[in-house]
């Protein structure tokens, strides 16, 4: 074959492929895909037309009934490879087989109590498992958008409220430190390199999916536990912590028009409305049909219900080491350049939260028996 023939059958070639590619659904990659965030993501994704894929480890495959809880309604439409972030040799091989056009990068130690009781882990995971994901992504993917997800918490000791894009970052925990770094990371990568990476500062978003670790689930989950009568207490730390709390639903499509952008950038996604702790408990309760009325002060304060009962106690060890005591996010620029908005207000969050562990409660077997209890309240509601 004559050297016109072989260029001619070359440029064939990576014509073929370049309308191969075009005619396929783009391919996604989730790291994280059995959290709360990743299994949102995954379903808005699919709906998209997206052929997703996820990073999970070994053991979620071999326990799927309780690692994979969250996607297991997706199992048969997404490709899971076994792998941790830990493993730089395995993120590289998955990102060469994947060959995805979006990465969305969610996987985290997230949890800020446990980032103070081990912050070794912490970072360990959350700086270098970003690094080895960048650093595959680079070398077998250079093509393939890439989304970090950043939070609020790197704001920490904010020196304004609300936060913005150009706030100043002032990390209180070991986890917000580490997420400074991720975010560090991706920008580095963005400008020493021209990947098109970019990171979500989001601020607090909750769901039925959310851990029971987290303050907004222990809340909603607790206090339903006490209606039923399957618990007296619910044991909280600072009351009067302020958070911006949206939908998670909500969230995860801002991460996607995040990458749909022409030009990679970081966005601030919140709501931009405050409410504390005690907001939320006082609003999970009248869903609820309780009412708590607060006495004491400090540590010493406790809620009652109609009763007379104290049903939520403060712990100091549920304090932070340091706190941080309010983080709201303007979003104003995801409005004017994403065309996002939250579409869920804080009422519609809570309800949502309470009616599924009221739910929950019903089919799991925590009553053993009292499910006509369950049923029977529900439908007062």
């Amino acid at each position: 074959m004559d050297l016109k023939k072989e260029i001619t059958l070359a440029v064939e070639n990576k014509l073929q492929q370049y309308f191969d590619k075009k005619s396929s659904p783009k391919i996604a990659l989730i790291t994280g895909i059995t959290g709360q965030d990743g299994s949102y993501l995954a379903e808005f994704l699919l709906d998209k037309g997206y052929e997703v894929h996820g990073i999970v480890r070994r053991a979620a495959i071999e326990d799927p009934a309780h690692r994979l809880s969250r996607i297991k309604h997706l199992l048969d439409k997404i490709k899971l490879h076994s792998g941790t972030l830990e493993n730089y040799p395995r993120v590289i091989e998955i990102f060469e087989e994947v060959q995805p056009d979006e990465c969305y990068h969610l996987a985290a130690q997230s949890f800020v109590h446990e980032s103070f009781e081990d912050s070794h882990s912490t970072l360990n995971t959350n700086i270098n498992g970003t690094n080895y994901v960048l650093s595959s992504l680079k070398r077998k993917a250079p093509n393939c958008k890439f989304y970090f997800a950043a939070t609020s918490e790197m704001f920490g000791k904010a020196e304004e409220v609300p936060q913005t894009e150009k706030t100043k970052f002032h990390p209180r925990s070991p986890y917000g430190i580490s997420k400074v770094a991720g975010f560090d990371l991706t920008r580095n990568y963005r400008e020493a390199y021209g990947l098109f990476a970019c990171s979500g500062i989001l601020f607090n978003h909750e769901s039925p999916r959310r851990g029971f670790e987290f303050v907004t689930r222990k809340i909603t989950s607790g206090l339903v536990k006490i209606k039923l009568g399957l618990e007296n207490s619910l044991f909280l730390g600072n009351l009067d912590a302020k958070r911006d709390w949206g939908f998670a639903g909500d969230y995860v499509e801002a991460m996607w028009r995040i990458l749909q952008q022409d030009k990679p950038d970081d966005f601030v996604i919140a709501t931009g409305e405050t409410h504390t702790v005690r907001e939320f408990v006082e609003k999970a309760a009248k869903e609820l049909g309780m009412k708590i009325e607060w006495r004491g002060e400090g540590i010493d304060e406790k809620g009652y219900d109609e009763n007379g009962r104290a049903i939520i106690e403060i712990k100091p060890e549920f304090y932070r080491p340091a706190e941080v005591q309010t983080l709201l996010g303007d979003a104003s620029t995801a409005r004017e350049k994403l065309g996002w908005k939250p579409k869920t207000n804080f009422d519609e969050l809570i309800k949502m939260m309470v009616e599924s562990d009221l739910k929950s409660l019903q089919k799991s077997g925590l009553l053993r028996g009292e499910q006509d209890k369950v049923g029977y309240y529900r439908s007062k509601l």
